[in-house]
């Protein structure tokens, strides 16, 4: 994971609304997330809803958009799926996530 920026880094260690930009949208189940307030909430249920494990399975960078695949196994709905987080910086900060499958 070297090669990711650090705000990415940071958000697969553990994530937290601080990597944001103030502005930021997050786009996640067909749900959106505007701004540091609703991403926490986002954060926050996300983490006490399913327990999971997560593996990176890939990695890229084009156009401006870094992606990130991981494959999740846990209890929720399926059990297990390839997702695919497509992250958009703005310095050192992310200012949009997208999570989809």
């Amino acid at each position: 994971m070297t090669e990711l920026p650090q705000a990415i880094r940071d958000y697969l260690a553990g994530p937290s609304a601080a990597g944001f930009t103030p502005d930021a949208v997050v786009t996640d189940d067909g749900r959106t997330y505007r701004g540091t307030e609703e991403i926490d909430g986002w954060l926050h249920r996300a983490a006490t809803e399913y327990q999971y494990t997560a593996t990176l399975t890939g990695v890229s960078h084009a156009a401006g958009e870094w992606t990130v695949t991981q494959h999740l196994t846990g209890n929720f709905p399926g059990g297990e799926v390839e997702l695919h987080y497509r992250f958009r910086l703005r310095g050192e900060r992310i200012a949009a996530l997208t999570i989809a499958p």
